[in-house]
């Protein structure tokens, strides 16, 4: 490719933010050297948002940052009202890009009388004009088939294994904090060659989990233990008193959202935790950065940024994953 071309296409590339997580998007632009789309996103006196993207999108290929964090509506609604103004001012191909995906854990129907969450907002993308998504470490994977346009799942994997590779040792045992992330704790098992094991935990409403037994042997072992996301800490702080008791030493857990809702923060500081390890797809709030001492962040910049490149250029991303 000539450097003719390469600059035609980046200068057709733009990329955009709202005010969920400008700090990442402007790292992403960073890391592929070129500007932060300019954009106005505030509110009316009354609450509602205001939007004006100022500079000239027609015709571009637009990748608009924006998980759906805390707060999680607000969030949503400035994306779904940022599509809508991309879609009417031209832009030819528009990108949702979110890091961090809300409203995932109503994915069925597993009592009477509940609405589809994690659908209901796939649909409310597609209908604002997104043409593809960007994401990373759904909550379940299968919420890719609620969108009727491409959807590219990006897994933390490579960020978090790296990190972990520096603990290498015959005493290390990945740990995951429920069956539902057998799959995801095999791979790092892979990676870094090391055994797993398996807490079992079962969910008794909204916010309380139960623990019932380890599945493996961690008994004077370090463990990691991995999850998608940490939001109240109940599971982690449970699965993490089970493996003391079981006789695990220095415990680290790595996860990619840091939600840290509620006492979440005050609950891991207060466990037999040594190391908590994070990525930047949603900003740390202020009580999380308090506990720096136990907090590390990771970005996930590089990995956004090369995917995006690639989405641009009709390359393959899951050859990131290779």
């Amino acid at each position: 490719m000539d450097k003719k071309r390469k600059l035609e296409e980046i200068n057709n590339l733009k990329i955009f933010s709202g005010n969920a997580n400008s700090v990442l998007a402007e790292k992403i632009c960073e890391h592929l050297s070129i500007r932060l789309g300019n954009a106005y996103v505030g509110r009316f006196p009354d609450g509602e948002i205001d939007l004006k993207v100022n500079e000239d999108v027609r015709g571009a290929d637009v990748f608009l940052v924006q998980p759906t964090c805390p707060p999680v509506n607000e969030n949503l609604a400035e994306l779904l009202i940022f599509i809508d103004c991309l879609k009417r001012a031209s832009a030819a191909r528009i990108t949702a890009v979110l890091p961090y995906y809300g409203y995932a854990r109503k994915d069925r129907k597993d009592e009477g009388r509940v609405p589809i969450t994690a659908k209901l907002v796939a649909n409310l993308i597609t209908e604002s004009g997104a043409d593809r998504v960007l994401t990373v470490d759904l909550h379940a994977a299968q919420i890719q088939g609620f969108f009727d346009i491409p959807v590219d799942h990006l897994l933390a994997f490579p960020v978090l294994s790296k990190y972990f590779e520096r603990l290498k040792s015959e005493d290390l045992v990945v740990v995951t904090p429920d069956v539902g992330g057998i799959k995801l704790a095999r791979n790092y098992s892979k990676k870094l060659g090391i055994k797993m094991a398996i807490v079992d935990k079962r969910r008794v409403g909204p916010e309380e989990t139960q623990i019932g037994f380890v599945i493996g042997d961690v008994n004077n072992k370090d463990v990691i233990m991995i999850d998608d996301l940490i939001a109240t800490g109940g599971s982690i702080v449970q699965a993490a008193n089970v493996l003391k008791e079981r006789g695990a030493k220095d415990i680290y857990v790595g996860a990619t959202h840091p939600v840290f809702c509620g006492s979440a923060v005050e609950k891991l500081s207060a466990a037999p935790i040594k190391e908590i390890i994070v990525t930047d797809t949603i900003p740390l709030t202020e009580k999380a950065k308090s506990c720096h001492d136990k907090i590390k962040v990771l970005s996930i910049s590089e990995l956004l940024g090369d995917a995006i490149m690639r989405i641009h250029r009709h390359e393959s991303v899951s050859s990131l994953f290779v």
